[in-house]
C-alpha cells in the first residue's frame, strides 16, 4: 500500500559565476588582502555550484545539505552583489523537470538574467530532492517514518515558498514546472503524504482508533484536494508526470478513507454501535474495491481489502444472530473527525545546518550604493570649502597684484629687484618653468581623444545590440518575450549621456587654460630668465628713499603680514579638511537591519554637518577677516601713493612689477590645475567649468574604461540570451506540426457537437456517414461494332464513334491517375479488359465493349463467336470466366 509520490530534478546548465563575480571585485574593491579574500570567496562559490548542480545528486541526505548550502549562499550574496540585467549580468538556464520534450525539438528550458530565478530552481531542486530521499526510507521502523515526515514537510514548505516568491522573482512567465499552480498542486501532495506518514506511525504505535482514524480521515482530505488541483488545473493534466501522479492521488484517497472508516468502525464496536460498525465497513469495502478495480496498478490493497472483509464478516455474523441492530445509511453516519499534525516547513535562511557566510565582510549592495553616495557628498562638500578658500586667497593676490604689493614697498630703491618677485621666479623655476606646463597643455588634445573615442565605442555596442534585439523583435513578434534593449539601457545611456556633457565642457575649459596661458605667456618667460636678466629686463625708476621711513610704509607691511598669516592659516584649514575620516558603513547597516532600508540622504547630511560644520565656521571667519584686511590695505596704499613721486618711468617700472606678481599667480594655479586638483572634477562638474586638468582626463580614462566594461559585459550577457533563446525559438518551431492544413469534404465531417457539450455515440449502433454522390453512368457503346472489326486490323485513328468525355466529378477524389482521351481524370482502360469496370460481370446478355484504340497504338482482337474457344488458347472449362485480351 505505501506508495509515495516523488518529484524530478530541474537540469541546469552551466555557469562560470567566477569571471564576472571577480571582475566586479577587483573593480569595486582596492587592491589588497580584502580584495584577495573575496576571490576567493568567488572560486568557493563558483565550486559549490558545480556540487549542486554540475553533477547527478545521490538520494543522501549530504547531497540534500549541499543543495541547501548553495540556496543559503545565494540568499546571503544576493544582497552584496548587483545582480540585475542592467549591472552585473549572470544568464542561469534550466530545463523544465516534467516536459521530457521530443526527438527534435528537445525539452523546454528558459533562461533569464536573474538570481532570483537561479534560487528558485535551486529550492525546487532542494525539494525534489528531499521528496525522494523520503521515498527512499524504510517505514518500517520510527527512524524512516521520522525522517519521511521530516522531508515531506520540507519539500512541501519549499513548494509553497515558491508559489509566494516566483512571479516576484522572475518578472515574467515561468515554466510549468515552477508555475504557481503546478507548485502549489506539489506541495499539497507532500503535505498530504507526511500526513500519511504520521497515520503509519500511529497505527505502527498502536494509538487510540479515535486518533488513528482523524489522522487517516485528513489525510484523505489532503490527497483529495490534491487531486482536485491536479484534475482541474487545465496545463498540469498535459505532462505525463501528472497523469501517472492522478490515480495514485486518487487511489490514496479512497485508501485513507477507507483506513478511516475501518478504525472508526473498531470505535463503533466499542460503543456498541454493530449497525454503525457494519456500515463503516461495507463503506470502507467499496472503496477498497473501487481502488482494487481501478487502479490496481498503482496500489496494492490486497492486505487492507482482506483485513476490511474479515471485520465485515464477522461483524456480520455477529448481528445477524446475536444483535440484530440496523444498519444505517453511509449518509446517516457521524462525521469522522481530523487530526493535523504536519505543517510545512517555513523556508527561512539559513537551511543548512552547516552554512557559513563566504562574504561576511562584505558590506550588501544598498550599503555600497550608499556608501558611495557618501563619498561623493563628501567629497563635494571639502571640494566647496577648499574651493571657496581658494577662490578667495586668489582675489585677495589679484587685489594686491593690481596695487604692486608687496614690490611697491620693497621696491623704494627703484633699480632692484624686489624680493617677492625674485622669490616669484624661483618659485616658477622650481615648478619647471615654462617647458613643464607647455608639455601638460600640449597632452591635452591627446587625452581628450582618447576618451571620446572610448565613450563612442562603448555607446556603438550598445547602439549595434539593441539594433539586433529590434530586428529579432520585429521577426518574432511575441515570441521574442524578453526585455527591449532601449528600456534596459536607459541608465547606461543616461551616464553616457553625463559623460559626454563633461568632456563636452572640458573642451571649453581647455580653451580658457589656452587662453589664459597665452595672456601671461610672456610674463612666466622673464620670471623663469636669470636674475640679471629679469632686472635688466625690469624698468628703473627714481629712487623714494624718503619714504623708507614714514609711518604709513610700516601700516602696509604689517597689513600684508597678517594676509601672508591668514593664508597660511587657510592651507592648514585645507589639509585639516581633506583629513577628515568617518567610516559611514555601520551607521548604514544599523539602519539597514533596523528598518530594512536606508535613507541615505537623511543620514549622510546629518554627519557631513557633524563633521564639516564647524570647519565652515572657520572658513567664513577667514573670508570676513580677509575683507577688513583688504579694506584697509586699499585705504593705506592710496594713502602711500600720495606720497610717493609719481613720474613715467616709475609708473612703467610699476605696471611691469604688477605685470609679472599677476603671472606668477597664473602660473601656479594653472599648474595646480593641471597636477592636483583634478579628481574633484569627477564629482563635480561646476569645477570643471574653471579648468580642465591633466588628472581629470586621465581619472576620466578610468571612469569611462569602468563604463566600458560595464556596457560590454552587458552586451556579451545579452547575447548570450539571445543565442539561447533563438535556439528555444528553433526547437519550437520544430515541435511544430510542419504539414498544412486541408480542407475536409463536407461528407467526412463530423456534425459538430451540441451547444450542451459533447454526447458520446452508442457503440452499438455507430452513426451513419452520409453516402457519396452516385456514380456517373458507363458510356453508350453500338454491339455491332465489336463482330465487324476483324482480328488483324491494322492500329488506325480514333473511331468518330468515341463518346464525348464527360465532367469530373464533384466527390472527393484519391490519389492522381494518368489521364487518357476522352475521361480527363480517370484511369481510362478499355472495358473488355478492365477488371474493375462497374457492373461489366455477370450481367446476362451483355455483349463486351469494343477496345477504341489511341492512335499509334494496336488494336485488340475482337471477341470469338459465342460458344467458340479463342485461337491459339486452350478449352476453357465449360463454367463462364472473365474473359482477358492478349497483351
Amino acid at each position: 500500500m505505501a506508495t509515495f509520490i516523488s518529484v524530478p530534478l530541474k537540469k541546469s546548465s552551466e555557469v562560470d559565476l567566477m569571471k564576472p563575480l571577480s571582475k566586479f571585485v577587483t573593480t569595486t574593491y582596492p587592491a589588497g588582502e580584502e580584495q584577495g579574500e573575496y576571490i576567493r570567496a568567488v572560486e568557493e562559490l563558483n565550486k559549490l555550484r558545480r556540487n549542486a548542480l554540475g553533477r547527478p545528486l545521490d538520494k543522501h541526505e549530504s547531497c540534500l545539505e549541499i543543495l541547501l548550502r548553495y540556496y543559503d549562499q545565494l540568499c546571503a550574496v544576493e544582497p552584496k552583489f548587483p545582480f540585475s540585467e542592467n549591472q552585473l549580468c549572470l544568464t542561469f538556464t534550466w530545463k523544465d523537470a516534467f516536459d521530457k520534450g521530443s526527438l527534435f525539438g528537445g525539452s523546454v528550458k528558459l533562461a533569464l538574467a536573474s538570481l532570483g530565478y537561479e534560487k528558485t530552481c535551486v529550492l525546487f531542486n532542494a525539494a525534489a530532492l528531499a521528496s525522494q530521499i523520503a521515498s527512499e526510507q524504510n517505514l518500517d521502523n520510527d527512524e524512516g517514518l521520522k525522517a519521511a515526515a521530516k522531508y515531506y514537510q520540507l519539500a512541501s514548505g519549499a513548494f509553497g515558498h515558491i508559489k509566494d516568491t516566483v512571479l516576484s522573482a522572475l518578472n515574467r512567465e515561468p515554466t510549468m514546472d515552477i508555475s504557481p499552480e503546478t507548485v502549489g498542486t506539489l506541495s499539497l501532495i507532500m503535505l498530504a503524504q507526511a500526513q500519511e506518514v504520521f497515520f503509519l506511525k500511529a497505527t505502527s504505535d498502536k494509538m487510540k482508533d479515535a486518533v488513528i482514524a482523524k489522522l487517516a480521515n485528513q489525510a484523505a482530505d489532503f490527497y483529495g484536494d490534491a487531486f482536485k488541483q491536479c484534475q482541474y488545473k487545465d496545463n498540469l493534466p498535459k505532462y505525463f508526470y501528472f497523469q501517472e501522479v492522478l490515480p495514485v492521488l486518487a487511489a490514496k484517497h479512497c485508501i485513507m478513507q477507507a483506513n478511516a472508516e475501518l478504525h472508526q468502525s473498531i470505535l463503533a464496536k466499542q460503543k456498541k454501535r454493530f449497525g454503525e460498525e457494519i456500515a463503516r465497513l461495507q463503506h470502507a469495502a467499496e472503496l477498497v474495491k473501487t481502488v482494487a478495480s481501478r487502479y490496481d496498478e498503482y496500489v496494492s490493497v490486497k492486505d487492507l481489502s482482506e483485513k476490511i472483509n474479515r471485520a465485515l464478516t464477522a461483524a456480520k455474523k455477529d448481528n445477524d444472530f446475536i444483535y440484530h441492530d440496523r444498519v444505517p445509511e453511509v449518509k446517516d453516519l457521524e462525521h469522522i473527525g481530523k487530526a493535523t499534525l504536519v505543517k510545512a516547513t517555513a523556508i527561512t535562511p539559513p537551511l543548512s545546518q552547516k552554512f557559513t557566510d563566504l562574504f561576511e565582510k562584505m558590506v550588501p549592495t544598498a550599503v555600497q550604493q550608499s556608501m558611495s553616495i557618501y563619498s561623493q557628498r563628501k567629497a563635494e562638500t571639502v571640494n566647496r570649502l577648499v574651493g571657496t578658500m581658494r577662490e578667495a586667497t586668489n582675489l585677495c593676490n589679484g587685489v594686491l597684484a593690481s596695487l604692486n604689493l608687496p614690490a611697491a614697498l620693497e621696491d623704494l630703491s627703484g633699480d632692484s629687484i624686489p624680493q617677492s618677485i625674485a622669490e616669484k621666479a624661483r618659485a616658477i623655476v622650481q615648478l619647471g618653468g615654462l617647458q613643464s606646463i607647455e608639455q601638460l597643455i600640449k597632452d591635452l588634445p591627446e587625452l581628450l581623444t582618447r576618451n571620446r573615442e572610448i565613450l563612442d565605442e562603448s555607446l556603438k555596442m550598445l547602439d549595434n545590440e539593441e539594433t539586433t534585439d529590434n530586428e529579432l523583435r520585429t521577426k518574432f513578434n511575441q515570441r521574442w518575450n524578453r526585455t527591449p534593449s532601449g528600456d534596459l539601457y536607459k541608465p547606461l545611456r543616461a551616464e553616457g549621456a553625463n559623460l559626454s556633457n563633461i568632456l563636452d565642457k572640458a573642451v571649453q575649459a581647455d580653451q580658457v587654460v589656452r587662453d589664459r596661458y597665452n595672456t601671461h605667456c610672456d610674463m612666466i618667460t622673464l620670471l623663469c630668465k636669470p636674475e640679471n636678466e629679469l632686472n635688466a629686463a625690469i624698468p628703473s625708476a627714481n629712487p623714494t628713499k624718503t619714504l623708507q621711513g614714514s609711518e604709513i610704509v610700516n601700516v602696509l607691511r604689517s597689513q600684508l603680514v597678517q594676509l601672508d598669516e591668514m593664508k597660511k592659516e587657510r592651507e592648514t584649514l585645507e589639509g585639516e579638511i581633506k583629513a577628515v575620516t568617518f567610516d559611514m558603513s555601520t551607521t548604514f547597516l544599523t539602519a539597514l537591519a533596523q528598518d530594512g532600508a536606508i535613507n541615505e540622504e537623511q543620514l549622510s547630511l546629518s554627519q557631513l554637518d557633524q563633521l564639516y560644520g564647524a570647519y565652515n565656521q572657520r572658513v567664513q571667519a577667514t573670508i570676513r577677516t580677509q575683507e577688513e584686511l583688504l579694506g584697509q590695505v586699499q585705504t593705506s596704499h592710496q594713502e602711500f601713493s600720495s606720497l610717493k613721486q609719481s613720474n613715467t618711468e616709475a609708473n612703467q617700472r610699476e605696471e611691469v612689477l604688477k605685470k609679472l606678481a599677476s603671472a606668477h599667480d597664473s602660473y601656479v594655479e594653472i599648474s595646480n590645475n593641471l597636477r592636483e586638483g583634478t579628481k574633484v572634477l569627477t564629482h563635480n562638474a561646476y569645477l570643471v567649468g574653471n579648468f580642465l586638468l591633466l588628472f581629470f582626463y586621465n581619472d576620466l580614462t578610468e571612469i569611462l574604461l569602468k563604463f566600458q566594461n560595464k556596457c560590454s559585459d552587458i552586451v556579451f550577457a545579452r547575447k548570450t540570451e539571445r543565442d539561447e533563446l533563438l535556439k528555444d525559438l528553433q526547437q519550437s518551431i520544430a515541435r511544430e506540426p510542419s504539414a498544412p492544413s486541408f480542407n475536409i469534404p463536407a461528407y467526412q465531417s463530423n456534425p459538430a457537437p451540441p451547444a450542451g457539450g459533447p454526447t458520446p455515440a452508442p457503440r452499438t449502433q455507430p452513426q451513419a456517414k452520409p453516402m457519396p454522390p452516385a456514380r456517373p453512368p458507363p458510356p453508350s457503346f453500338t454491339p455491332q461494332a465489336a463482330s465487324t472489326i476483324p482480328t488483324n486490323a491494322p492500329a488506325t485513328g480514333p473511331p468518330s464513334s468515341n463518346p464525348p468525355p464527360l465532367a469530373p466529378p464533384s466527390q472527393a477524389q484519391g490519389p492522381p491517375y494518368p489521364s487518357y482521351q476522352g475521361y480527363p481524370g480517370y484511369f481510362q482502360m478499355p472495358m473488355g479488359y478492365n477488371p474493375y469496370a462497374y457492373g461489366q460481370y455477370n450481367m446476362p446478355n451483355m455483349p463486351y465493349m469494343q477496345y477504341q484504340q489511341t492512335p499509334g497504338q494496336g488494336g485488340y482482337p475482337a471477341p470469338p463467336p459465342a460458344g467458340q474457344p479463342y485461337p491459339g488458347y486452350p478449352q476453357q472449362p465449360p463454367q463462364q470466366q472473365p474473359y482477358y485480351p492478349q497483351q
